[in-house]
């Protein structure tokens, strides 16, 4: 056990770790500084929030809350001011005391605004001061709020609210410390219209409040980007004895069939990486416009409802989600050139409940999809690209431009890469140490390597060394000895699809028993290599312009895109306008934009489509479209 000094010692050593120096060919890019956060103003080694009491009145109509949020300092260096995030709040009164009764009007200053960060909000402080109120309203243009009309809804009764706040767009809602490297507990009292529900990332009711008034508590400290908020007409159902569903009534039914394996995924991880510490887990399935398969909000991880296959194929990333509880919300990225901690980790512990509920066919096909996509993504961004190391280099930039399969496959494999090297047991017993280490804190990656070197080094240190954890942290491109996939199932698919483009003919094609991600990894080996006849031919087979599967009407979509096969454009159409899921879009926008007649098609769908798609997504499609500029041209 570390003596205080001693843990001093390391977090001191680590913020000054000599960067390696750059490689031909797989490059070893300098390490970023670690020792601050670049996308918050907040300076927490002096003045850190210890707890949030807000309070929010939603007004729909105009698109607004009115708030006020109280925080509990910790005073932690002579300073005389704390200084939050913002972007876009209406700051009415700001002040401040010390212990209860005591309240003085406090002056404050807002700087400049900047892309990404908005503003400081610095708050000045007494020598005595405790905390600090700040009453404010938001902007109907804040990026994590979608305001939906009841038309906008799936069962089109009442106006909807959600709240996106991972990166950085906590500051659009609450004024606060916008980083993961400051965690905090949170009360909450919301007032939203009669007769709608409203939950939180937080204890939560299972009726609704006839006074429209929900108290919410969250006792475990988490970062900014977890605090979350829904509200709308909602029912909830309970799949065990610590988990949920909410949705809205037409869908909550369907809900609770396809997540009915929710307790045993809870089970399987508790068994693989130690005690689920948060409680309950419970989900809500939002409106088709959020712009994410799943956010894990802990408490109340956000689903999209394009997971709703009607099969449970799509439910890993139910496991996804629910193992951040672990990784990402028990153990926290410091800062977001680090994100690779929260979701590659995560991403290596979704395909261990996989494995320990469906087998190990399953799991493979998922993984091959996995390594599938992070080879065309290393190969898109080449090789040498700086983005395609897994501790990133941010600053300037927007943190969720630079998402991608790189932070979560390459940091899976890397993790998948140790297992092999030292054996599965030493791997379990690493990862269960490493959370129970680092419960409830927020962590760098050099954090990570040197307890990785502690605690595995000793007993494994020269198959350490083969793995060579630093060229994959700090090094580009995908290493050498990258684990590879291999399952019978594969190769069948594999056969299949080698016959198929033998012979450019179905008949003897026989996928009983393909699941999606059997589906998925046939269509995706015939990118490229496809025509309109043998889409045609695949069509009139398995009536796949018409699938219900989410996942299968993208791939298929961006073959008949590539191919331009016409008759699954009707669909492709309706797809585009029906979900927001930025996963979906980004690929098939940018397939559509490649030719003038693709271009027609996706501005015409587009204009039609973007008033539904959260914010985020719009930003993304509006870059790829060049929204903007075609828009001016227009008048």
């Amino acid at each position: 056990m570390r003596t205080l000094a001693g843990w001093l010692l390391l977090i001191l050593s680590l913020s000054c770790v000599t960067a390696p120096e750059e490689r031909k060919g797989n490059r070893m890019a300098r390490t970023v500084d670690t020792a601050r956060d670049p996308h918050s103003y907040s300076r927490p080694h002096e003045v850190a929030v210890e707890h949030l009491d807000l309070r929010l009145d939603l007004d729909f109509e105009r698109q607004v809350m009115r708030g006020t949020a109280h925080f509990k300092l910790d005073r932690r260096a002579d300073s005389d001011q704390v200084v939050l995030d913002i972007i876009g709040l209406e700051i009415h009164s700001v002040t401040r005391g010390a212990g209860e009764g005591s309240a003085e009007p406090a002056s404050y200053q807002i700087g400049e605004s900047r892309p990404v960060l908005g503003s400081p909000l610095s708050i000045e402080l007494t020598e005595d001061s405790d905390w600090v109120e700040v009453e404010y309203s938001t902007s109907p243009e804040a990026e994590a709020l979608q305001w939906l009309t009841p038309e906008q809804t799936t069962d089109k009764k009442a106006p909807f609210l959600l709240t996106q706040s991972q990166p950085a767009l906590a500051r659009t809602w609450i004024p606060c410390q916008d980083t993961p490297s400051v965690r905090m507990t949170y009360t909450a009292e919301v007032t939203v219209p009669q007769g709608l529900m409203a939950l939180m990332s937080a204890e939560n009711p299972v009726t609704v409040a006839e006074d429209g008034r929900y108290r919410f508590k969250m006792l475990q400290p988490i970062p900014s980007y977890l605090i979350a908020l829904a509200a709308g007409v909602l029912e909830f159902r309970e799949l065990g004895s610590r988990s949920g569903v909410y949705a809205e009534p037409s869908v909550v039914e369907k809900a609770a069939w396809e997540f009915a394996d929710t307790e045993q995924m809870i089970d399987a991880a508790e068994r693989l990486y130690g005690p689920y510490l948060w409680e309950r887990y419970d989900m809500i399935v939002l409106p088709s416009s959020f712009p994410y398969g799943g956010m894990e909000n802990p408490r109340l991880t956000f689903l999209t409802p394009t997971i709703l296959a009607g099969d449970r194929s799509l439910v890993s990333l139910v496991a996804h989600e629910l193992a951040h509880s672990w990784s990402g919300n028990l153990v926290t990225n410091a800062n977001w050139n680090d994100f690779w901690l929260n979701e590659g980790v995560t991403s290596y512990i979704e395909q261990r409940i996989m494995e320990e509920l469906f087998g190990r066919d399953v799991e493979a096909m998922l993984a091959a999809l996995a390594l599938d996509g992070l080879v065309k993504k290393v190969d898109e961004l080449g090789r040498d690209h700086l983005d395609t190391r897994l501790q990133l280099d941010l600053e300037g930039r927007d943190p969720d431009s630079k998402v991608s399969e790189i932070v979560y496959d390459k940091g899976q494999f890397l993790l998948r890469a140790l297992e092999q090297a030292v054996g599965r047991a030493e791997w379990d017993r690493f990862l269960r140490g490493y959370f129970k280490a680092f419960a409830f804190q927020s962590v760098t990656t050099g954090q990570f390597m040197a307890y990785l070197e502690e605690h595995l080094g000793s007993t494994s240190a020269e198959a350490l060394r083969e793995v060579n954890a630093q060229q994959w942290v700090h090094g580009t491109g995908l290493p050498e000895n990258c684990p590879r996939i291999e399952s019978e199932d594969l190769t069948q698919v594999e056969k299949s699809r080698r016959a198929v483009l033998a012979t450019r003919k179905v008949d003897d094609l026989n996928p009983e028993g393909w699941m999606t991600q059997h589906w998925l990894i046939f269509l995706g080996g015939l990118s490229g290599e496809i025509d309109p006849p043998l889409m045609e031919a695949l069509d009139a087979r398995f009536d796949l312009s018409e699938s219900g599967n989410s996942e299968i009407t993208a791939l298929w979509s961006q073959l008949a895109i590539s191919s331009w096969y016409e008759p699954a454009f009707p669909r492709l159409e309706r797809f585009l306008e029906e979900q927001g899921r930025r996963k979906f879009l980004k690929p098939l926008y940018e397939e559509l934009v490649k030719t003038p007649e693709g271009r027609e098609f996706a501005a015409r769908v587009y204009r039609v489509a973007r008033p539904r798609y959260h914010p985020i997504s719009q930003r993304t499609i509006d870059e790829i479209m060049n929204w903007g500029e075609m828009e001016a041209s227009k008048r």
